[in-house]
């Protein structure tokens, strides 16, 4: 008998006014809190708030801790270096966008 296999997706609309929570940004990104905290500590994310209690994270921040992560894994690149690369990355995205004005 054949084994059928299904794949379930779930799509998330991501509004740029949400934020979320350290444990909410963790567990969307797929991240432990652990690797969020030394992501922060490297400053490839900054968090809004004064304390981890209050911290929330937005869109930009799942984006750089998404891209740090493929980074990280396909490249292996150190943390220090997808800080970098981010940085890299979104300046020449601005000279882009500059020169298209």
């Amino acid at each position: 008998m054949k084994e059928e296999h299904s794949n379930l997706y779930t799509s998330i609309l991501i509004d740029e006014n949400t934020n979320w929570t350290l444990q909410e940004f963790s567990d969307f990104c797929s991240q432990s809190t652990d690797m969020i905290l030394e992501m922060i500590d490297e400053g490839l994310i900054v968090p809004f708030g004064s304390s981890p209690a209050q911290w929330r994270f937005g869109l930009r921040e799942i984006q750089r801790a998404q891209t740090a992560y493929r980074l990280i894994c396909d490249l292996h690149v150190n943390l220090a270096g997808a800080a970098l690369a981010l940085d890299l990355l979104e300046e020449l995205e601005e000279l882009r966008q500059k020169s298209h004005h």
